[in-house]
């Protein structure tokens, strides 16, 4: 008998061994991921962002505090508002709608734009068509990040501090004194921020959330138009 006629079956067996032991592999992988992330939810709470948990709840209250049952809602590139209640609800992403040169046909009573802004080559294209949208009387919620590591999706351009917001929606149409701005963020959120490519996860018990107005991570505005 040929000597390849011998290995043959020996090389699909072996084969067969490494393919079994890498699928082994693969499944005891995936349930180290599994347990460690309900082991962490168990101690520390679900897993989000340290830049987000006081953005979440403090936002969640401006919106919440209006009568949303009653407005009609536009959400820009996201839907995290979709199931919150209003009276109807559109999302629009990009690049099928782009905020800096495109306008719906309808008006809406409230606009929100989270994480949105710093992402636009032309922000006062934006704010001014999301005041060309916006009713008399209707809001426009606009979170950004401040002390955050570039984010390229797909392209990242700027930062605003609580006076450069305002006035960048002053400039675009809505009145100084119908514009609240705040801001959250601290030194350990800041410096998990230095990480190229990972974002400080908060761990529950363990995560400060005491705000320090000189490292603000987070900045966002609620806007009135007249």
């Amino acid at each position: 008998m040929a000597a390849d006629e011998i290995s043959a079956p020996n090389c699909s067996v072996g084969s067969m061994v490494i393919m079994d032991n890498l699928a082994i592999q693969s499944s005891l992988h995936q349930l180290y991921r599994t347990l460690r992330t309900r082991v962490r939810t168990s101690l520390f709470g679900e897993h989000i962002f340290l830049d987000r948990v006081v953005l979440y709840r403090e936002t969640d209250k401006l919106i919440k505090g209006l009568p949303i049952g009653e407005l009609d809602a536009l959400e820009i590139s996201g839907n995290r508002w979709a199931n919150a209640g209003f009276k109807s609800f559109v999302s629009v992403n990009y690049p099928a709608f782009d905020v800096c040169k495109d306008l719906l046909p309808g008006t809406f009573d409230v606009i929100i734009a989270e994480q949105v802004f710093e992402h636009v080559l032309w922000p006062h294209r934006a704010a001014k068509n999301v005041y060309a949208m916006l009713r008399r009387g209707g809001y426009f919620l606009v979170t950004t990040p401040f002390l955050q590591k570039i984010h390229e999706i797909p392209i990242d351009c700027s930062r605003w501090t609580e006076t450069g917001l305002k006035y960048l929606l002053a400039d675009c149409g809505f009145d100084l004194q119908d514009i609240q701005t705040w801001s959250w963020g601290n030194r350990a959120a800041a410096k998990g921020n230095l990480h190229p490519t990972e974002y400080p996860a908060y761990f529950r018990h363990l995560s400060s959330l005491k705000n320090d107005p000189l490292f603000p991570v987070q900045v966002w505005a609620l806007a009135r138009r007249r």
